[in-house]
């Protein structure tokens, strides 16, 4: 989770989260590049005192300058549209759950199970036990089996929310009366924590989002609990 004074991106916790974070650092590399050679340009033409007539009228300049810009712009879109075909890539999930946004909470419903559902609140601060987290825990969590597809069905009750968890990254807007769908592998176990990211009303802060990501035999023992006393 982020923490004060962070500067970067989350740990990744899923691979396309981990694609993002190399992808940034392959942009990142190319911008510093170009910063560096535009800032030697600068300096190089403040500092010198000599001219060039044919600077008005250069081909080779105009050359240059279109064709390096349309390079350096497939270098970044290639890896871009990769990561882009990953992230709508939904094969055989073993899981599905729809999230449902209201104001302001979260409401989730396990569609494979038959009666496995429930509303998910934000903990007030005066409620929070030691060592969790202010405006980020909620009364119950989104548990899922970890190292497996979780596809999840996001819309909305009411007006525009989004399902957000940054480590994971996962980010679907939910809209009322149209269902979205995004998944994601959780390659580790662990809670991981996403905040409502489309402004929704007064409450937009205080609907935080909790993925909590086990094995498969604690899922089950977990899903098995939560229909006995649904």
């Amino acid at each position: 989770m982020a923490h004060p004074t962070q500067l970067g991106f989350q740990d990744a916790a899923s691979p396309v989260m981990e694609e993002l974070l190399h992808f940034h650092d392959h942009a990142l590399m190319i911008v510093f590049l170009i910063s560096t050679l535009v800032l030697y340009i600068i300096v190089a033409m403040v500092s010198t005192k000599l001219t060039n007539k044919y600077i008005l009228d250069s081909q080779e300049i105009e050359i240059v300058w279109t064709v390096l810009p349309a390079v350096i712009l497939v270098l970044i879109a290639l890896p871009s549209l990769r990561i882009l075909y990953l992230m709508d890539e939904i094969n055989d999930p073993h899981l599905t759950i729809k999230a449902m946004g209201h104001q302001w909470y979260w409401s989730y419903e396990y569609t494979d199970y038959e009666d496995l559902g429930f509303d998910s609140y934000m903990i007030p601060t005066q409620d929070l036990m030691p060592g969790q987290f202010r405006l980020l825990e909620t009364d119950h969590r989104m548990v899922v089996p970890m190292e497996s597809p979780i596809r999840v069905l996001v819309s909305a009750e009411d007006v525009l929310h989004s399902w957000t968890v940054p480590s994971l990254g996962v980010k679907m807007d939910a809209v009322p009366g149209r269902l979205n769908q995004t998944a994601f592998i959780a390659s580790r176990p662990g809670v991981f924590y996403g905040q409502c990211s489309e402004i929704c009303g007064a409450n937009h802060s205080f609907m935080p989002i909790v993925v909590e990501a086990v094995p498969l035999e604690h899922f089950e023992s977990w899903s098995s609990m939560m229909l006995e006393d649904a």
